[in-house]
């Protein structure tokens, strides 16, 4: 195996700059909930919030602004899985209103958070919770399917 003082200055480089946006990453996913800028995550990295948006985007196909609503949405359907209310679902994922997480939820699952509550709690309860987060996973809405119509 090579030691990193082995590899030339550029690749050196880049794997300091995907050490500090995995970084980012894991800050995300761990503080969700609090109050998150982009400003503010480039700053713990010592970046500027255009650099880290571009890097970021660059290595893991979305911005840092997108995989943070796209994580809290995620977190918040494991919550209505659960019976949680819309409401409280949406403050303990980070939300600050009901209309911005009701149209990001609707973005990204392609139907409501109520209608998405209504449908699981109807959904058969026998599938491992591994099997139904895989399949209800939010997607990026040029993906999601169109909102159904009732």
């Amino acid at each position: 195996m090579t030691s990193a003082s082995a590899l030339p200055r550029d690749a050196q480089a880049r794997l300091e700059e995907l050490a500090r946006l995995r970084r980012v990453r894991d800050r995300i996913d761990r503080e969700h909930a609090q109050p998150l800028s982009v400003e503010a995550l480039a700053a713990g990295e010592h970046m500027s919030a255009g650099h880290l948006s571009r890097r970021f985007k660059a290595a893991f196909g979305e911005s840092p602004y997108s995989y943070l609503m796209t994580r809290r949405v995620e977190r918040a359907m494991a919550l209505l899985r659960r019976g949680e209310s819309v409401t409280d679902a949406c403050f303990a994922v980070g939300f600050g209103s009901l209309g911005t997480f009701s149209t990001r939820f609707s973005e990204l699952v392609g139907m409501s958070p109520t209608a998405y509550r209504e449908r699981v709690r109807d959904a058969p309860q026998d599938l491992p919770t591994l099997v139904i987060k895989h399949a209800t996973r939010p997607v990026r809405n040029r993906e999601a399917p169109p909102p159904l119509r009732a």
